[in-house]
């Protein structure tokens, strides 16, 4: 953990001793009463954790916060539901590389039964963001949302936005040469790990969206999202 992050709510009582946190507080930042830490409140500042008492049971923190966090990149993705464990390293990676939003939507070739899965059933996908916001010492957590159709996110994107499709087969340019100096936000979508169905790159088209891709390489849905996300940044001139 390169930053322990808090809810709201936790921040008035006792850290359990069980709690991951706790142990990392304890055992490998390696800090007694009195000694301080780098602490994060999420969707809120950074600041400082004091460890003031250390029982069996539980550790005891006070905390000093900073300024309000700036606000989140202006980027969104959309992007087909895959299999859990794919979604679960983009929740992470795409949080760590500071998106704002993340729709993760029913396509033309999605399984439907990834949606039952314990990680959209539970509140598991909101774990694998802050483990990503943790990794890039930061505090946000994107928007995520994970039952709608891709008909429905694209009616809900904003008007202004940059859309740009990654797609291995109808793309007729390299999302590396695009211009996006100078533009508000950017929407990028990928399709489920078995591609964009031909009714899906007619929604998206309809939506005003390029179809671009990342060269000849056909890489993994999680590759691709690090890498499109890594080349968008950069055209938008973002640091």
């Amino acid at each position: 953990m390169n930053l322990i992050l808090f809810e709201p709510p936790e921040l008035t009582n006792p850290l359990p001793r069980t709690d991951p946190r706790a142990e990392h507080i304890i055992k490998v930042l390696r800090r007694a009463v009195g000694d301080t830490f780098d602490a994060g409140l999420v969707d809120g500042p950074l600041g400082k954790g004091t460890l003031t008492a250390v029982t069996t049971d539980s550790l005891t923190l006070t905390f000093t916060w900073g300024q309000p966090p700036p606000p989140a990149d202006p980027i969104t993705l959309i992007i087909g539901l895959p299999r859990p464990q794919t979604a679960r390293d983009i929740l992470r990676d795409a949080t760590t590389l500071g998106v704002a939003a993340l729709h993760f939507v029913a396509t033309e070739r999605s399984d439907p039964n990834y949606a039952a899965a314990k990680l959209w059933t539970s509140d598991e996908w909101r774990r694998h963001c802050l483990v990503g916001a943790a990794q890039a010492f930061a505090t946000q957590i994107p928007a995520v949302t994970r039952d709608h159709t891709l008909a429905i996110a694209l009616a809900a994107l904003p008007p202004d936005a940059t859309r740009l499709a990654l797609d291995n087969y109808e793309a007729a340019a390299p999302l590396a040469t695009c211009n996006l100096l100078g533009y508000k936000s950017l929407v990028l979508a990928f399709g489920p790990e078995r591609g964009w169905g031909a009714t899906d790159r007619d929604a998206l088209r309809a939506a005003g969206f390029s179809l671009v891709h990342l060269g000849t390489r056909v890489l993994r849905l999680e590759t691709a999202v690090v890498a499109a996300l890594t080349l968008g940044r950069a055209r938008l001139g973002l640091h």
